[in-house]
């Protein structure tokens, strides 16, 4: 069956870089959309980035600049760089995989999350 699994989450200070990695199995990444979201506690779920199977992606303006999503194929791996980090990236990332491959807000499998917490 389709499973991702992230992984790279941890305590970083403000200013500081980590790059987060989602490994799918059962699931080509690409040939695929995918896609990070994140979620803080008392927050709406928002899309970080998402990138299709052409390789063009798409950041979001409170990451733009910062945050690169980028795949390995030959790993079959989704990574998000996060560089610059500030204490409002702190949430849990997920990474999510699309039906085709380009992206129409189609979010069909999920990963587990993991959790970034950026401090001051």
């Amino acid at each position: 069956q389709v499973q991702l699994l992230e992984s790279g989450g941890d305590s970083v200070q403000a200013g500081g870089s980590l790059r987060l990695s989602c490994q799918a199995s059962g699931y080509t990444v690409k040939d695929h959309c995918m896609a990070w979201f994140r979620q803080a506690p008392g927050k709406e779920r928002e899309k970080v980035a998402n990138i299709n199977s052409a390789a063009t992606t798409w950041h979001a303006n409170s990451v733009k600049g910062r945050f690169i999503i980028s795949r390995d194929n030959d790993k079959n791996i989704l990574y998000l760089q996060m560089n610059s980090l500030k204490i409002e990236d702190t949430a849990v990332y997920s990474c999510t995989g699309g039906p085709w491959g380009y992206c129409k807000d189609d979010d069909n499998y999920w990963g587990q999350g993991t959790q970034v917490t950026v401090s001051s």
